[in-house]
């Protein structure tokens, strides 16, 4: 999907104190079955290669428990806070990287149905705080592959597990 196709979010803008990582993919899948696949916690370990266990109640206002280990960087555990929870369309939370105003997350999956009938990918986390400026480049460095691969691995259990009529 070009970028001209998506419409501009403000709050997605890169500036000084905020930092936007960018992924996306298309998933030769139905955005109901990309969102299956994304909420089935129980499976996590068998496919996700950046979360390795998760829980919780996927409601709006909910807090859900996550083991984050991608390969190569340490395990951390966070309960990020429940923003949008739309099935087969978006779920965002906000996250715990850090203390408030000094380095604050929001992290979100947003699947748009093509005229195909497959799926785009838009996943995303924006940083925003105080101690940004000088933690730029870490962040990049250190989110953008394992985003990558999990949308990779997404990809790929959307599509080859899908139930076939």
């Amino acid at each position: 999907m070009s970028a001209a196709a998506r419409p501009v979010r403000p709050d997605r803008e890169t500036s000084l104190f905020r930092i936007l990582v960018h992924t996306e993919i298309d998933i030769a899948a139905p955005p109901a079955r990309c969102w299956e696949v994304l909420t089935d916690f129980a499976a996590y370990p068998q496919w996700n290669p950046m979360v390795k266990q998760a829980s919780g109640e996927l409601l709006a206002g909910k807090r859900l428990s996550l083991h984050y280990h991608p390969q190569g960087q340490k395990q951390r555990h966070f309960r990020p806070l429940l923003l949008t929870v739309e099935s087969g369309r978006e779920l965002r939370w906000q996250g715990q990287p850090g203390a408030r105003f000094l380095v604050e997350s929001e992290h979100s999956y947003v699947f748009t149905e093509l005229s195909d009938g497959t799926t785009h990918l838009d996943h995303d986390m924006v940083f925003w705080g105080l101690l940004i400026p000088p933690f730029k480049g870490l962040i990049e460095r250190t989110i953008r592959e394992p985003f990558n691969e999990q949308n990779r691995a997404l990809k790929l259990r959307a599509e080859v597990h899908q139930v076939r009529v």
